[in-house]
């Protein structure tokens, strides 16, 4: 098999495949740099439990479209994100726990909530669908909700990219000056679960934070800088749905797993081989005597 065979003709003879690809590169490019923040402010976890509460809003939108509608299932996912998002800051200063123990235990309740939605209307392979996604499936009209959630994140991140570096690593900085800290933290977790709507048009509700935080998790490990770390983000991330389709174009794999399985192996060949990874620092250099 030549290379153009292996590496291009999937995507220049089937139409399905060049979608994949556009909504896998256009996911990247807005889930990345979202997921770097995300990563620098320690709330890796609370990703992955934004990506489970949008279940019961999806699932809502599936019963109402009465079947597949991923606009009306990405609204209802939008809606219920959010409104998690609302209720676990709520819960958190308005008790003793903690933002992620709030999260926690109002994704786990998302989580159950969805399942049992789909399962009392909709088959197993309903199900399947909706947890695992169908990026294979993706039309015209889910391309371009993601292609403009990837546009409103990118815009607004440059309009707001400032006061949310400070946030990362100052917050108190910018709570001393006024900066409006909480209002950055709402529009910050806006774009997390419009990313993750993305998400789950392509990869499902289980493993759209995988686009997310895989890559973003990888780009510590080859920059030190934020911009540095946004755009090696955002490459791995395409980098990853590009080999992940062709993984399982041709190995007949399922394409959402491929993908987060292809970005994993990204990461652990960067723990190796990545100026901050394991042998770098295992191995280091000898001091030249002067």
């Amino acid at each position: 098999m030549s290379l153009h065979a292996a590496l291009v003709a999937p995507f220049v003879d089937y139409g399905f495949m060049r979608r994949a690809l556009l909504a896998c590169v256009s996911l990247g490019l807005g889930a990345g740099p979202v997921g770097v923040l995300l990563m620098l402010r320690r709330m890796s976890l609370v990703g992955d439990a934004m990506s489970h509460a949008v279940l019961p809003g999806a699932a809502v939108g599936f019963l109402l479209a009465g079947g597949l509608s991923l606009p009306a299932m990405g609204l209802g996912g939008l809606i219920a994100g959010l409104g998690v998002a609302l209720l676990s800051g709520l819960v958190s200063r308005t008790t003793r726990l903690k933002e992620d123990a709030s999260f926690a235990s109002f994704y786990l309740a998302s989580l159950a909530l969805g399942v049992l939605i789909v399962s009392l209307r909709g088959s197993n392979i309903d199900l399947l669908h909706v947890l695992f996604g169908t990026i294979l499936a993706i039309d015209g009209q889910a391309l371009c909700l993601v292609a403009a959630i990837t546009s409103v994140t990118l815009l607004t991140l440059a309009l707001v990219y400032r006061p949310l570096a400070v946030e990362c690593f100052d917050p108190g900085f910018l709570r001393a000056v006024g900066g409006r800290g909480p209002l950055y933290h709402f529009v910050f977790l806006l774009l997390v679960v419009l990313n993750l709507v993305a998400g789950f048009q392509t990869l499902g509700t289980l493993m759209s934070v995988g686009m997310m935080m895989l890559p973003a998790v990888t780009s510590r490990l080859w920059a030190d800088t934020l911009a540095g770390m946004v755009a090696v983000s955002a490459a791995v991330a395409s980098v990853s749905g590009w080999a992940g389709l062709l993984v399982s174009y041709h190995l007949r794999f399922a394409s959402g797993p491929s993908i987060i399985i292809v970005a994993f192996i990204v990461y652990c060949i960067s723990l190796l081989v990545a100026p901050a990874g394991a042998l770098r620092r295992v191995i280091k250099r000898p001091h030249v005597a002067g």
